[in-house]
């Protein structure tokens, strides 16, 4: 029977990989790094959900018909900018009508006026009595305070028109915008949903890592996209911990530098800490990859070494900022490993 292509590499690579871990060499002059357990993260990967910190509605104050919108969703807007214009065709029929008593207003205080003139004038010339100037001047009073009404009520109904205008409650990004031009509005009515305060991870899991989790521990995020690799690209830090339990799982909120041109609602995969667990941690310049497995220098007797297949796992930052990995199988505590 005639073995396969696929078996003959695989009989190929089984024969360079025991030559690999048999083969002995003087040992150069890299330094050695001795194996000892160390504790470290127990890391768990869950899915994290970008939020806001804050969701905030910008409303309507006053009713009317929406005339003018200068917003779209994924807008950046201003603290006090106007994002929409609300016109009530009433009030400019009011305003009119208010308009015609102010002048009819205007019209009796010059009539009243004169007329006082006149009776006080006649009051001097001993012609009309004190009653005469009296009653002239009530009346005067009487018609500067119609006027004095009208042109407040004037003054309220161009401030609706002002409160017409909506305006961005604070600064952040337009999620949602749920009218459109020609829309009827009421008071109190949303016409824009914001987000702002910035943006932070909603982490989810289940109810047995609650008791692991407090505000300030670490939080690694991965690359976007939901992809599954292993490298953490941001590092943030845990801010709440929800005390409520909800379907079974706690709820954490944590902030991560960065998080500004996601968008919200967007899932991300994120390393959160469940404990410590011991394991071999070694620098990364220690291990070495050939015939796509990784290998180590396992120093021996006389000053040689041998080559060692080991299993690594995830990568570790130490504490000096040294890019370190973790050897899952291989090597065992005591043995020390020489710098390739």
């Amino acid at each position: 029977m005639i073995p396969s292509a696929g078996t003959a590499w695989a009989c190929a690579a089984l024969v360079l990989s025991a030559t690999a871990v048999t083969h002995a060499a003087e040992r150069g002059s890299g330094s050695s790094f001795p194996i000892f357990a160390t504790e470290v993260d127990d890391l768990k990967s869950v899915y994290a959900t970008v939020r806001s910190r804050d969701l905030v509605h910008a409303r309507v104050r006053t009713p009317g018909t929406v005339t003018s919108l200068k917003i779209d969703e994924g807008d950046a807007v201003r603290q006090g900018q106007v994002l929409a214009l609300v016109v009530d065709p009433k009030i400019a029929l009011k305003i009119e009508a208010i308009e015609a008593r102010i002048v009819a207003a205007s019209s009796r205080v010059e009539t009243s006026r004169v007329e006082l003139e006149r009776a006080t004038t006649l009051l001097q010339q001993r012609v009309s009595p004190q009653s005469r100037v009296d009653q002239a001047r009530t009346a005067h009073d009487v018609a500067v305070n119609d006027l004095k009404a009208a042109q407040a009520e004037r003054a309220v109904a161009e401030t609706e028109i002002e409160e017409g205008e909506v305006l961005a409650p604070t600064s952040g990004r337009v999620l949602k915008v749920p009218v459109t031009e020609g829309s009827v509005v009421l008071p109190g009515e949303s016409v824009a949903t914001m987000a702002a305060g910035g943006y932070l991870l909603r982490l989810e899991l289940p109810e047995r890592y609650a008791r692991f989790m407090k505000a300030g521990d670490a939080v690694l995020l991965g690359a976007r996209g939901l992809g599954l690799s292993e490298a953490a690209l941001k590092t943030g830090r845990i801010t709440q911990v929800y005390p409520q339990l909800e379907n079974g799982r706690v709820i954490a909120d944590a902030e991560v530098a960065g998080l500004g041109d996601y968008f919200v609602g967007e899932r991300v995969l994120a390393w959160i800490s469940a404990g410590k667990r011991r394991a071999y941690v070694v620098p990364r310049a220690y291990v070495f990859r050939r015939f796509g497995l990784d290998f180590v220098h396992l120093e021996g007797e006389s000053g040689r070494f041998t080559d060692a297949v080991v299993q690594t796992g995830r990568s570790v930052r130490g504490e000096d900022g040294r890019e370190d990995v973790e050897i899952l199988a291989g090597v065992t505590a005591g043995d020390r490993l020489v710098q390739p």
